[in-house]
């Protein structure tokens, strides 16, 4: 498959320095594309990856036209990461090859649930009784929705993820554990993109509530009874205890850690492998364990951990030094 030059501006928009005739015929990283192939750069640090490229286009925003320009054709837009999402999602129209409606014979879907005719339900995936799967929702191949879990329109649920197992509750009994049964169930919003084998429990009593626009990576635990506002975000390998509520707008970076029955506001961004334990109340970023703290405070904090042994060393020859005195 190829698309001119010109044909990507014409559908998407941007400003286009060179050939409006140049064919493309793949996608690619800046660093390995050639001369038939697009790319893009969005960090004006690593402007010096332009010159080195074979790539017959790249798409560049405002700060890095000039060199764009100079190395040969290049697409300028306003914000070239959406742009080049955009154009993924083009360049897929075009290969064709998207999910197709219906559901895969090796799927198992129980009596009374309710998938929309437009939505796609792959090999051996398994929807519960009374469960809803809205309208152009896609359930990729081995997928689990529990019964009585609502998923919304133009989901994308990865293969593996299973939305709907039991939460993790348990009475102490004497030293051992007696299991609290579930009663809720999940309910995702629209436009909701759930990563492989991420996990979402069900309620206990209530539902376990994700949003329209929420975007789960890979290998994520989301807890039961749990809340996530409309468009956060969260990379692999994040867990939310239970109860959690977390709100809109936010980022968790991977590995992140949030414990149970805490509340974090809209527009809370915490870094990779940070863990969070009380609620956040003003929108910021957040960094650091035991504990975390404000990101500001926590550099500030970090860089001077970094010279505590050169300070222990200087007092105790400061220590000596006063004590020798002493003994004089």
């Amino acid at each position: 498959m190829s698309l001119r030059a010109g044909a990507i501006v014409e559908a998407l928009g941007g400003e286009l320095s060179g050939d409006p005739d140049r064919l493309i015929t793949r996608l690619a990283p800046l660093e390995d594309a050639q001369p038939s192939e697009l790319s893009f750069l969005v960090n004006p640090k690593l402007a010096h990856l332009l010159a080195g490229s074979q790539a017959g286009c790249v798409v560049v925003g405002p700060a890095l036209a000039r060199a764009a320009r100079s190395r040969g054709d290049c697409i300028v837009a306003s914000d070239p990461h959406l742009y080049f999402a955009r154009l993924t999602q083009l360049w897929k129209r075009l290969l064709g090859g998207a999910a197709e409606p219906g559901i895969h014979p090796s799927a198992v879907v129980e009596e009374d649930a309710f998938i929309d005719p437009s939505a796609s339900v792959g090999a051996l995936c398994f929807v519960g009784r009374q469960a809803r799967i809205g309208a152009g929702t896609v359930l990729k191949p081995r997928v689990t929705v529990g019964a009585r879990c609502v998923i919304g329109a133009r989901c994308v649920i990865q293969s593996g993820a299973v939305i709907g197992g039991d939460g993790f509750g348990f009475a102490p009994n004497g030293g051992a554990w007696e299991k609290i049964e579930q009663f809720g169930a999940v309910r995702l919003g629209d436009d909701v993109e759930i990563g492989s084998n991420t996990c979402i429990d069900c309620g206990a009593l209530g539902d376990t509530v994700i949003e329209d626009g929420v975007k789960l990576d890979n290998l994520i635990q989301i807890g039961h009874n749990c809340h996530i506002g409309q468009h956060t975000a969260m990379a692999g390998c994040v867990g939310v205890a239970g109860s959690a509520r977390i709100g809109a707008y936010c980022t968790v970076g991977g590995a992140g850690m949030i414990a149970g029955h805490i509340t974090i506001a809209d527009h809370v961004h915490v870094s990779p492998a940070t863990i969070i334990t009380r609620s956040i109340l003003k929108p910021g970023r957040y960094t650091g364990y035991s504990p975390f703290s404000d990101h500001d405070a926590w550099e500030k904090n970090a860089a001077t951990l970094k010279h505590v042994h050169g300070l222990r060393e200087r007092v105790k020859r400061l220590e000596k030094l006063l004590q020798d005195r002493g003994d004089a």
